[in-house]
């Protein structure tokens, strides 16, 4: 049996993922980036976008917002703000809250509701994108 490496993907409300896989390309700061087993240690910060998780001649993609990777000895962790199936996202709805998004940054009132507006439409077009690749 070939090497695998030990893959976790964790968000405030769950333990999204657990389990040896083949590979993991994470969308990283400074670009994206594969991990597979015996990878060089490493730290990184995610930016919104999606994980494809190789196994066995499967893909299967999570999107992810905030937070970073670490790969040591043991595996991969990614730490995620948020997480989320793909398949399980509602393009129709992604599309309003996207939509939503663009009118609060036109609204806002101050600065900081300005910069928090902004925030939500980098991560909807993020979200959109990755539907987008499937």
């Amino acid at each position: 049996m070939a090497e695998k490496l030990q893959f976790d993907l964790v968000s405030p409300e769950e333990r999204v993922f657990s389990g040896a896989v083949d590979m993991v390309v994470v969308p990283g700061g400074d670009g994206d980036f594969g991990v597979l087993p015996d990878h060089a240690p490493l730290m990184s910060t995610i930016r919104s976008g999606a994980i494809a998780v190789h196994d066995g001649g499967e893909v299967t993609k999570t999107f992810i917002h905030g937070g970073f990777a670490e790969v040591t000895p043991a595996g991969l962790t990614i730490l995620a703000e948020e997480a989320m199936k793909l398949a399980d996202v509602d393009r129709d709805q992604v599309a309003q809250d996207l939509k939503n998004a663009r009118e609060d940054v036109a609204d806002a009132e101050d600065e900081h509701e300005r910069r928090l507006a902004e925030e939500r439409v980098g991560k909807f077009e993020a979200l959109t994108a990755a539907l987008a690749d499937g």
